[in-house]
């Protein structure tokens, strides 16, 4: 029997303890993630011109306050009617500590083709994660769908969640690089809100396969085994209006 015998502590001993993590900001974690080594030029664009821009537009005057004695004491004294229904909350009025700004993007791809060979999946996986540079994570089905073929707890679809300087670059090389190069797209559609300042449009596998990370290593993925995207394009507009009036500043267009 070997003299020494772990044991667990019974308190916490502070950050640098042996059997505790070191934190996320050490190069030792494995959460690490160096840099920035380089300004994001869509961030930069975003904080220099249109912040401003769009505390502008979005700016709501306060109106002076009218008194009227009589009107406010008959609005006072009325009967109480029954509560209304509930609506939709107002948004906020508009400030410089409120100014719609990006804070994340989703990539998101449904491989319909994994339910017969799980290499769509994996195929699916590495591109979404080569061109998003987060690691993907894998859904499972809940339900047992017959017209489609589907199980429950089948592994069907991938997900990345982009945040910080990485969905500025992310967006930017949309912008810049991807879109330009499809062939007769007229821009993502007006209606394409969830009236909350979401903004989701779809990409085609042949728009995919223009990503630079794609077609330099275009031999690694087959052609056919290339999906489909749904981008979700999160902002803290709180509307539809204000998030479409920022995407289109940072050069996103739209169709209606």
């Amino acid at each position: 029997r070997a003299k020494y015998q772990y044991r667990s502590p019974r308190y916490y001993r502070g950050r640098l303890a042996p059997n505790m993590p070191p934190p996320s900001a050490s190069p030792s974690s494995r959460l690490f993630i160096p840099g920035p080594f380089a300004a994001e030029r869509l961030e930069d664009h975003y904080w220099n011109t249109i912040a401003s821009d769009l505390q502008v537009l979005s700016y709501v005057h306060k109106q002076n306050p009218t008194f009227d004695i009589e009107k406010d004491y008959r609005q006072l004294t009325a009967l109480r009617l029954p509560p209304k229904p509930t609506r939709r909350q107002l948004p906020a009025l508009r400030t410089f500590r409120n100014i719609p700004r990006l804070t994340g993007i989703t990539v998101h791809s449904m491989v319909r083709e994994a339910m017969k060979d799980s290499a769509y999946l994996h195929a699916a996986g590495m591109i979404v994660q080569s061109i998003t540079g987060v690691r993907a994570s894998v859904h499972k089905s809940k339900e047992n769908i017959g017209m489609w073929e589907l199980r429950s707890g089948k592994s069907i679809s991938v997900t990345a969640q982009v945040k910080g300087r990485s969905a500025y670059r992310f967006l930017a090389q949309l912008i810049d690089v991807v879109l330009p190069r499809i062939k007769d797209w007229k821009g993502v559609a007006g209606g394409s809100g969830d009236s909350s300042g979401n903004i989701t449009f779809g990409m085609s596998p042949e728009a995919v396969s223009m990503f630079p990370e794609i077609e330099v290593n275009y031999d690694m993925y087959p052609p056919k085994m290339v999906p489909g995207l749904h981008i979700t394009i999160h902002t803290s507009a709180g509307n539809d209006v204000d998030a479409k009036i920022l995407l289109k500043a940072m050069g996103l267009p739209f169709d209606g």
